[in-house]
């Protein structure tokens, strides 16, 4: 497994944190905030203001399947407009004319009989959770997560925020990730994974649902899972000689990032890596070598 030390990286382990690189540089996570999203909406379900097991007014499926991917939802992410409209650094577009380009009006198979990631699903949850928690998306995330936690830097992006990242965002506008973007430090997005899933954010019996997961395979090629599927708001599988790998790994046009805890070590270990490229399999491979190292 080959050492990536450039990578700036966070990890958690024995109640001790340790941080490599900038410790208050502040970078984008992408995909992981879908895992605070589901977080906040496992924390409107335990206060009775929401019901993720129950169909959605109006819809098909249930904020459950939407938070797990099996909705039957589109996406958007492969759309060859889209990807040219972000590479060229255009506008968002309304999310109107998003959901009418990716045919969002039609499902691509019954809720909860096949599984699809799907942006869209969780721009969905986004709004649901927002809506239970009486503000925006960001309020709730830093009322329900963020404080809680005691996460600091973690923040919902406006393209102000992007434009202090380590990284150059290059005119990248955090409005093409339509679910919301968090930005904070390296530190914070392990802190975050290791409250939710160590048992600090949720009560044990809504932290076994959020962690029941969904099947989808064996290895991927280029990246470390030995078996991987999907929970409510998190990737889940195992890693060769480390056992469960639970958290979630997100990307985009500026960067990549890999945040993951890996409770089947004697002494459980939550790392963030993040990576300037955008190979996902880039900083879970770092992430697992930094585990194993500390394991």
């Amino acid at each position: 497994m080959t050492a990536r030390a450039d990578l700036p990286a966070a990890w958690l382990a024995g109640g001790r944190t340790e941080c490599r690189g900038a410790a208050d540089a502040l970078f984008p996570w992408f995909s992981v905030t879908k895992t605070a999203i589901a977080a906040a909406a496992l924390k409107l379900h335990e206060t009775g203001r929401l019901d993720i097991e129950a169909r959605i007014p109006g819809k098909p499926f249930s904020m459950a399947q939407l938070l797990q991917h099996r909705a039957g939802l589109p996406d958007y992410g492969a759309l060859p407009e889209y990807r040219e409209a972000v590479a060229r650094r255009a506008p968002p577009w309304p999310r109107e004319e998003l959901l009418r380009r990716a045919g969002a009006g039609r499902l691509v198979y019954p809720p909860g009989q096949g599984w699809r990631y799907s942006n869209i699903g969780y721009m969905l949850a986004g709004r649901i959770v927002a809506d239970a928690a009486g503000g925006t998306l960001a309020e709730a995330l830093r009322t329900l997560v963020a404080d809680p936690l005691g996460l600091e830097t973690m923040r919902l992006a406006g393209a102000e925020d992007f434009a202090r990242l380590h990284w150059d965002a290059d005119g990248y506008d955090p409005g093409w990730v339509y679910h919301g973007c968090l930005v904070g430090t390296a530190t914070d997005a392990a802190r975050m994974m290791d409250g939710i899933l160590g048992g600090g954010l949720l009560r044990p019996e809504t932290l076994e649902r959020m962690q029941r997961r969904h099947p989808l395979g064996d290895g991927i090629p280029g990246r470390p899972w030995t078996r991987h599927g999907y929970a409510l708001g998190l990737m889940s599988g195992e890693v060769a000689r480390l056992g469960r790998a639970v958290g979630h790994s997100g990307g985009g046009p500026i960067g990549s990032c890999a945040v993951y805890r890996f409770a089947d070590l004697a002494a459980p270990v939550t790392v963030a890596v993040f990576s300037p490229g955008t190979d996902e399999g880039v900083p879970e491979t770092e992430a697992v070598r930094l585990a194993s190292f500390r394991a």
